[in-house]
């Protein structure tokens, strides 16, 4: 039998222990620790969702990476075509881990009503592309249809939109210059609004209008089998640096490959800076909760002195009655895990579903509400992390034990 943990359960659910003076300082350390967990979930689900959702975003327009024809060409705009004959289309089988490969081009345009205009970056897909994720920023109407003949259809944003004071079912011009010779007359297109998307991405909502790319083809006098770049999606994002190379390997000289790390850096610099704000958060409440610990054991330590002295009298060491505390210490940190990942995935489980919180600023953080993101491994890991820190923190103060003499400690009042 364990001795230490017999006598550790017998001070937990002895009644003296529920209406001794320790007991309110034990509720509050308790809390701490609850309070503490709530917080650290909260961080971690919040730090990665956004994170998450933001990497989504940027790949959504961009896929995670491009291949496209070296060329000194800086803006969005496809100039130089590439042929759509590679080996690594339509699947990439020399790379492990891709997860799809779509063909694109991007011509600049102006969209032009009876009131206004503006400005705006045709981005040309065919029937290969994966519009899965637009499917959730889709707020009124339907995706465009590119797998039958030429078609008029485009999907635009609503930011764009609400300027020109347009809706689904409306339709409009768009001029696009000539390449090469900007003196000559605009080509001209009609287009009819049949989606409406809102994906919370300034950047991009200003500016991406969704068409038949076989119409940017047609204007850029580009071949049916050339297009402007092609966009590769991958299966796991944290191995974007390691792929990014494998690819650029297995692709011709003549290519070029950019990941949306490089392409977007300042935005992903600041996302990057989330890591650092949940491991700061991490920290402060294991040590505002360890302090709460350490003065829970002391003051217990401080109301069993006589019980330590006896026995120490009937010649237990003092690892033995030191493990004593401790295993009353793993108990009262087990019941704060307890109740602060039954309140903390509680709120993670409902902001996921019903998305409560709101951002004030959603202009700043690219997207409406605060996206939440947990995993069963990073749960259990925290729980252990949290149990075994606290635990080392404690071995210091429950060192006080060794200092108490059997004579003294009995005679304690």
């Amino acid at each position: 039998m364990n001795l230490e943990l017999f006598i550790a359960k017998r001070l937990i659910t002895g009644k003296e222990h529920k209406i001794s003076i320790s007991a309110p300082i034990i509720k509050i350390a308790i809390a701490a620790i609850a309070i503490g967990v709530v917080m650290m979930l909260i961080a971690i689900a919040t730090g990665v969702g956004l994170k998450n959702k933001i990497r989504e975003k940027v790949s959504a327009f961009n896929g995670h990476i491009q291949i496209s024809n070296y060329d000194n060409n800086t803006s969005e705009v496809s100039v130089l075509p590439v042929s759509i004959h590679q080996d690594f289309y339509p699947e990439f089988k020399n790379v492990t881990g891709v997860r799809h490969v779509q063909a694109v081009a991007t011509k600049g345009g102006i969209i032009r009503t009876e009131d206004t205009f503006e400005g705006m970056l045709a981005k040309g897909v065919g029937q290969d592309y994966d519009w899965s994720a637009f499917k959730e920023y889709l707020v009124e109407g339907r995706l465009p249809d590119y797998s039958g003949k030429l078609n008029d259809e485009v999907l635009i944003s609503r930011m764009m939109a609400n300027r020109l004071q347009l809706g689904v079912g409306d339709s409009f011009f768009s001029f696009f210059l000539k390449d090469g010779d900007v003196s000559q007359i605009p080509n001209n297109r009609k287009f009819f609004i049949v989606g409406i998307y809102d994906s919370g991405f300034e950047d991009f909502d200003s500016t991406y209008v969704f068409v038949d790319i076989r119409h940017i083809q047609r204007m850029n006098k580009w071949e049916e089998d050339q297009i402007g770049n092609f966009e590769v999606f991958l299966d796991d994002f944290d191995q974007l640096e390691e792929k990014s190379n494998e690819i650029y390997n297995a692709t011709l000289s003549s290519l070029d490959t950019q990941n949306i790390k490089t392409k977007y850096f300042r935005i992903f610099e600041w996302i990057g800076l989330f890591d650092f704000n949940i491991a700061l958060i991490i920290g402060i409440m294991i040590i505002v909760g360890g302090i709460n610990m350490i003065t829970a054991l002391l003051v217990l330590i401080l109301e069993r002195t006589q019980m330590i002295g006896i026995l120490k009298a009937l010649g237990s060491a003092n690892w033995s009655i030191r493990k004593v505390f401790l295993y009353n210490a793993a108990y009262l940190i087990a019941i704060g895990l307890f109740w602060g990942n039954l309140i903390g995935l509680g709120v993670i489980f409902l902001q996921g579903k019903y998305r409560m919180f709101k951002f004030p600023n959603p202009e700043e953080y690219y997207i409406e509400y605060i996206p939440v993101h947990m995993d069963f491994p990073t749960i259990v890991l925290l729980n252990i992390g949290v149990m075994i820190l606290c635990l080392l923190m404690l071995l210091v103060p429950s060192y006080i034990i060794t200092k108490i003499t059997p004579v003294k400690a009995i005679q304690f009042e």
